[in-house]
């Protein structure tokens, strides 16, 4: 229902349909009954339409980016994600939600996993099947917040969708040779706070394989987040926004004897993730060290940790809800090993 009345120096249109209330001031009354003609018009069509024809793929992502991406530590990668999606994929974009179905999906994972051209006319590689399932991650939990808080589908397009198989685990194991050679390498001294980034570089690997923590989490250590006495160490991680609070890990003696230097310090480290990363494979390349990741430094923690505690008291150390992840992927410790330790 639309009502027009005088206001100051035009006329407000009001209009008031299905409880949603609507109203704009024009210069003529004239301008004003044709403005709420047309809204009327438009807010009986919006509340006869089904929610999923109204909003497009390309809305979804924008809501999802701007509601639920910034929650998570990773949100700035995460929006890069979605950004490149929406640019090399415009027309599942451009999709209304009950349009988009399992096989636009299936086109789009083998586009990334073949490479593809855009219609630009720009080239885009090929990915690996491992930052495929990166993508699917956060394109899922897209569609599922859609359709269960924002009740805009009743059917989720990945129902039925078939994921890259992942690749296989790594099996790498960290030799204490290697740890030795890497360490002199960066000019790392023994129980003396670094002074240079390449320093804190090899200290930030010996923690990693001393308290399983990743690279993040490791750079994000310091005096309010270190408890030497109870030889605790409280941190964010990737999966707080869901759990609401941080993760606390146990530290070993020879951990703690390894912060000491710098626990007194606001932040333990002043080296960033891509410096950490960049200085550590240069190091590698350097003393002709193959394929050894920083990141295999928390499978060798977990993998020596194993024989000291039960599964229960590792999950709590690694922060895995998931045991089979910690199994197949961190445990690294080979048959002929195990073999070793039977006797």
């Amino acid at each position: 229902m639309a009502s027009i009345s005088p206001h100051k120096d035009g006329w407000r249109a009001q209009v008031y349909v299905r409880g949603v209330r609507d109203s704009k001031v024009f210069r003529t009354q004239r301008e004003a009954k044709a403005w709420a003609a047309a809204r009327e018009i438009e807010l009986r069509r919006t509340q006869d339409t089904a929610p999923g024809d109204l909003h497009t793929v390309s809305d979804m992502l924008k809501r999802y980016g701007e509601e639920v991406s910034p929650k998570k530590r990773g949100s700035r990668a995460e929006l890069l994600r979605i950004q490149a999606f929406l640019r090399d994929f415009p027309e599942i974009g451009a999709l209304t939600l009950s349009q988009v179905k399992t096989p636009h999906l299936a086109a789009w994972r083998d586009a990334r996993m073949a490479g593809f051209t855009t219609d630009d006319g720009r080239r885009v590689a090929a990915v690996s099947g491992a930052s495929v399932l990166r993508d699917i991650n956060w394109l899922r939990n897209a569609f599922l917040i859609a359709k269960k808080e924002w009740h805009w589908i009743d059917r989720n397009p990945f129902e039925g969708f078939n994921s890259p198989a992942d690749a296989p685990p790594r099996t790498r194991r960290v030799h204490p040779g290697e740890v030795k050679r890497i360490c002199r390498a960066l000019n790392y001294r023994a129980g003396v706070a670094p002074q240079t980034k390449t320093q804190e570089v090899a200290l930030a690997f010996l923690v990693g394989l001393r308290t399983a923590m990743r690279a993040g989490e490791i750079l994000s250590l310091g005096k309010s987040t270190l408890d030497l006495q109870r030889r605790v160490a409280t941190v964010q991680h990737k999966m707080q926004y869901l759990t609401g609070r941080p993760r606390e890990v146990p530290l070993t003696k020879h951990a703690v004897r390894l912060l000491r230097p710098v626990a007194d310090r606001a932040n333990c480290f002043t080296i960033d993730s891509a410096s950490l990363d960049a200085l550590f494979r240069k190091a590698r390349a350097r003393l002709l060290i193959e394929d050894l990741h920083f990141h295999d430094s928390r499978a060798e923690a977990l993998t020596r940790l194993s024989r000291r505690v039960d599964v229960m008291t590792l999950a709590k150390i690694s922060g895995h809800k998931d045991l089979r992840i910690l199994q197949e992927t961190y445990y690294r410790e080979s048959a002929a090993d195990i073999a070793k330790r039977l006797g």
